[in-house]
Parts: structure tokens; sequence; C-alpha cells
């Protein structure tokens, strides 16, 4: 095994305004992608938190963090990033969903940016700040709760509850047929491709790089002696997501288990340094792993913190850089928060399940390559003081992120 290495804090320009900030950190992304990415933070100050990550990190100054434990965390945790999905053992779950910022790092690292999301969500979603409070404390006493039981546990369709288990039972009777056919057209010669629409999900390729990404996936396949499965029928460019937008992303349709109605749509995005790694050594003694690159550091994050990772989940390299591979599946969803505006019983219902789902993931990942061990989180759940610390820091937060995007619009205005 490599040597572990200690992560130090990346030196932030005093002088740079926000807008200036946001830009340095997205340097280098596609532009066309990037305009995109800054439109979509635009619409309110929740997709601008999304969107903007690195921004919470680079501000952080929480004191309790030193003596937290170290654990594995998936460092952009917000109520947006939970979603369904079909596992290796072909069940429907419910869990985290995005690795790509994932390192050891202290437990309140994750569980401040999560509480900050809901005082952002509360206010978009018609709750006051009272009923932000309390679905704050929701959430925290929930973490502690299972924390303290010292046991990782799974959420799926048998055992969700409130929105979450309404989700996973529609997800369930999804076919794949269906799932093809909104995102694909048919010829009369029954061969399908991927559907290139206005810009909102797919665009078109150039035939180079359709063929460097038919060449790294049908290798894939043929390095698990699966040459067959991984036959590429077409490629398009998808846009998806809005924290990633601007990073090389493309939608893969294969053979799968045969065409037309058993094809698959693969999703392959490129993988970049986690923003959450630079600032965990200013805050913390945890030691990163020396990962080969970047993907495997996600794909290995992802299977330490799932109960079940999606069967065809992997690292791979085309052309010296390193992607991610993953299906885009029918029982892949999101749960749609918007829905519960001003519902506070089912909002705060689905926050417990977060919370939850939160500490599972730490519980399971414990005691690996420098995380603390369940013993450890067990005390940390028995302690009080962080509780309050990171309810007063969240709040106090939100109002710096309203400051924030208000000075993205304006500076974004003037461009």
């Amino acid at each position: 095994m490599k040597k572990a290495k200690r992560t130090t804090s990346s030196k932030t320009t005093p002088k740079r305004n926000v807008f200036e900030r946001i830009q340095a950190f997205n340097h280098g992304r596609q532009a066309a992608l990037l305009r995109l990415k800054f439109a979509k933070m635009k619409d309110d100050a929740f997709r601008f938190y999304r969107g903007t990550c690195h921004l919470f990190y680079e501000d952080w100054s929480l004191a309790s963090t030193l003596s937290a434990p170290p654990v594995w965390i998936c460092g952009d945790l917000h109520t947006e990033n939970f979603g369904s999905y079909k596992g290796s053992n072909r069940l429907v779950y419910f869990d985290i969903n995005d690795f790509d910022e994932g390192v050891l790092a202290p437990a309140t690292f994750e569980i401040t940016r999560l509480v900050t999301s809901i005082f952002i969500a509360a206010q978009a979603y018609s709750f006051t700040q009272s009923e932000a409070r309390s679905l704050a404390h929701t959430y925290l006493s929930a973490y502690r709760a299972v924390l303290a039981s010292g046991k990782a546990g799974a959420m799926e369709r048998e055992t969700a509850v409130g929105s979450v288990g309404d989700l996973l039972h529609t997800v369930q009777q999804r076919s794949r047929r269906t799932f093809l056919n909104e995102r694909t057209t048919l010829s009369k010669a029954q061969t399908r491709s991927i559907v290139v629409d206005d810009g909102k999900r797919y665009r078109p390729v150039s035939e180079n790089v359709a063929q460097r990404v038919t060449q790294c996936i049908e290798n894939f396949g043929v390095s698990l002696g699966k040459e067959d499965f991984f036959k590429v029928i077409d490629v398009k460019q998808r846009i998806a997501g809005t924290g990633s937008l601007g990073v090389k992303r493309f939608a893969v349709l294969i053979e799968g288990n045969g065409s037309p109605h058993k094809n698959y749509l693969l999703d392959l995005k490129e993988s970049t340094p986690s923003s959450v790694e630079p600032f965990v050594g200013k805050h913390s003694s945890a030691l990163q792993p020396v990962w080969s690159n970047e993907a495997v550091r996600v794909v290995e994050i992802q299977h330490r913190m799932q109960f079940s990772t999606p069967a065809l989940l992997s690292a791979i390299e085309m052309g010296r850089k390193h992607y991610i591979l993953r299906e885009l599946q029918p029982a892949q969803d999101k749960l749609n928060l918007a829905l519960l505006q001003g519902k506070y019983k089912r909002f705060a219902t689905a926050i417990r399940s977060m919370a939850e789902l939160t500490a599972f993931a730490q519980l399971r990942s414990s005691g690996r390559q420098g995380s603390a061990n369940a013993d450890a989180l067990i005390e940390f759940a028995s302690q009080t003081a962080w509780e309050q610390d990171i309810l007063h820091y969240a709040e106090a937060y939100t109002k710096q992120v309203h400051r924030d995007y208000e000075e993205f619009c304006a500076a974004l205005g003037n461009v």
C-alpha cells in the first residue's frame, strides 16, 4: 500500500472577490458548459450552494472540528445528493449518491455542510426560520442516535418511510424499455441512438471523440471478458448536475443483454481532484491515502460508504485521463423536495432518513485507512457540544451563502 499523505491548506488570495474565486476554481473547464453552470447557479441560492462546494471549505472556521473523529465523507453532502439506484444485488436502495469530492476528513465537515443546506433549502421551500432550526436539529439528533448504536444499516423499499418509501416503490416499477424510449430513438431497423435534444441532456460529439470513447469502453469490455455486452452503439456528450458541469462527460449506449430493449446506457465522467482535500490538513491530522488516480479514489470511497454499489461502477482510463464509469438506470432518481414545500412533517421525515444514511455510511467505512473505528464514533455521538456548534455555524454561514450569491449574480450580470 502506498504511504498516506498529509494534505495542507491551499492559499486563498484575500483580495479575490467571490466571482474571482469561482472563476479560479473552474479554470480549464469547457467554456460553453461553464456558462451553463453559471446560469444554473444564478437560479437560486440553493443551486449556487450546490455549485460552489469549494467556497464552503475555503471559508471553513468551525473550531470544534479539531476534536471530531476522522471519517470517510462524500465531501459535498447536501439535501440533493441522495437518491435511488439499483445495487449490484439488483435491489433498489436510497443512499448518498455523489462521491466526487470524497476524502478522509473530520466528521463535522460532512454534517455541517448538510445542515447548512437544510437552512438554505428551508428558505426555498417556504419554511420559517424556527422550522428550519427544528429541521436541522432533527437531522443532528437522528444522526447521533444511529452513530450511538454503532450499527450500519441500509435503506431499501421494505424499510424506507415517507417520501423516500414512496420514491422507492415508484422506481421499482420502472422498466428498462420505458427508460430507453425516453432517452433514445428507435429506427425502423430496430437500432437505437441517443436523442440529441435542445442541449438540456445530450449533445452530439465529433467523430474523433466518439471513436476514442468507443475504443475505451470496448477495451474495458474485453478486459472483463464481456465484449458483446460492451459493444458500443452510440456516444453523446452528457449534460448533468451542477458542480461538475464543465468536465468531460459522455452518455454511452451499449448492446447490453440485447437490442433493442435490453441495451444499457452508461455515464462516463472525467474525474478531478477533490475540492475538499486541500483544506483537510489545516483542520485535522487526517492522512489521505495515495490513490493511483482520482477515479480510483472516488470509486473506492463509494464502495466503502454505500451498502451496495451499482454493478458497473468502475474507474477507467482514456487518453491519459481517468474517468468514472457507471450505469444510467431506470431506478435512478432523486427525491423531489420541492413537492414537500410547506409540508413540515413529511420534510422532517425525509431529513431524518438523510441523517440515518450519513451515520450508516460513516459506520460502514469505519476503521479503514485512518478513519475512526466504531467505538470512537459512538464516543463522539455521546458528546453534545459539537451539535450546538454546528447549528450556530450553519445558520450563520447560510447568511454568508446568500451574500455570496447576490455578489455572484451582480458580477455575472456585468460580464
